[in-house]
Order: C-alpha cells, then sequence, then structure tokens
C-alpha cells in the first residue's frame, strides 16, 4: 500500500544548491547534538518536518546567510543555522543539503525534523503565493511519503514546542520557539496539504 501511495505522489523538480557541509560542519553538528539532545551524531532520522519563512526576500541572501556557519548569537556555538530545503517565491524548490543530515533550524527538534524555508517576510505572504505555496505543499507531501511522516507531524516553526519529538537539555532554550508558521496559518497549510494529491 505504502508503495502505491508513492507512486501516486508526484516528486516534485528540486535543483541541488549545496551549502558547504563538509568534515568540520559535521563535526560541530554532533557536538551540538550531544550538548541538546544527549547524542553525538550529525545523521538525521527525520520523523518531523518543520515550515519556516526566511524573513527576507531573496534566495541568494537565504543560501549565502547558511553557507557562512555563523556562531547563533546567544551561545557562540556551531554550527550555524540551516535548512534542507529553501522555496523560492517563483516556486523553485533548492535542496541545500542531505536529508541524511542534521539542520540547525529548529530548538528541540533538529535530530528529527527536516527544515523547510519559504523565501518571504510572513506566513500570510507564502500562503497567497500560489506557485510558491504549490512547491511547498508538493515537496511536504512527497517527504511526508518517503519518510513516513503523518500530517500532524507537519508544523510550523511556532509550533515546536508541542511536538511530542520535542527535546532540548539546555534548560534555557526549553521554552524557546519562534513567531513563524503559527498554529492558526499551519491549520490551512495542514488542510491544503491534506487535499493535496
Amino acid at each position: 500500500m505504502i508503495a502505491l501511495l508513492a507512486a501516486l505522489v508526484i516528486h516534485p523538480h528540486v535543483v541541488w544548491r549545496p551549502i558547504p557541509f563538509g568534515t568540520r560542519r559535521k563535526a560541530e553538528t554532533a557536538q551540538y547534538a550531544e550538548r541538546h539532545y544527549g547524542i553525538d551524531s550529525w545523521v538525521l532520522d527525520p520523523k518531523v518536518i518543520v515550515e519556516h519563512f526566511t524573513a527576507n526576500e531573496s534566495f541568494v541572501g537565504t543560501w549565502n546567510a547558511f553557507a557562512a556557519d555563523t556562531p547563533d548569537p546567544e551561545l557562540g556555538q556551531l554550527p550555524g543555522t540551516c535548512a534542507h530545503f529553501v522555496i523560492d517565491r517563483d516556486g523553485t524548490i533548492y535542496q541545500l543539503v542531505p536529508l541524511n543530515v542534521m539542520c540547525r533550524h529548529t530548538v528541540g527538534l533538529n535530530d528529527v525534523a527536516i527544515g523547510i524555508e519559504h523565501v518571504g517576510m510572513s506566513d500570510a505572504e507564502v500562503l497567497h503565493d500560489a506557485a510558491q505555496i504549490r512547491s511547498s505543499l508538493l515537496l511536504t507531501r512527497w517527504l511526508m511519503v518517503r519518510f513516513h511522516i503523518s500530517i500532524k507531524n507537519v508544523i510550523g516553526h511556532n509550533e515546536s514546542l508541542s511536538s511530542p519529538f520535542h527535546k532540548e537539555l539546555y534548560a534555557p532554550w526549553r521554552r524557546q520557539t519562534h513567531g513563524d508558521w503559527t498554529h492558526a496559518d499551519m491549520t490551512v497549510y495542514r488542510a491544503r496539504l491534506a487535499a493535496t494529491r
């Protein structure tokens, strides 16, 4: 049945545009995972998909920020932030990191979550961009089928604390989340996702 469902799901066109993620960054990621999740690994075990928006209007700017591998401003820790995918305003889907590699995009979920960034300034902007939201829904649906992720585990960054997979060992970050993709907007997104074939 799963193979039949996978055959029916459209594999969207994805442009491979990798950021530098060599031995050093993998080691940084493993150190981060040990500090925050208690695992010494950079390998991703996808169970969640987290939707984000970039808070800018540029794929190139987003790519450059992720490629820079800049320490976080709060703790000065590496690796820098990244996401597996960035969806541009015209609907182009860029993949930046292999799907077996952890990216730092959501506190408490980086070890289990695929990150999808949408170029834009708000949830509403993305929801009302026909090309971008179509690509987003197709990509998310394909990832759900590929990794057997249920729709309840497709969340907005703002919903991270409600995920049953959320785990954070650093106490000051245990309640940290972000404003992008609120529950109300994700309710709309998940309804559209459920209707996507």
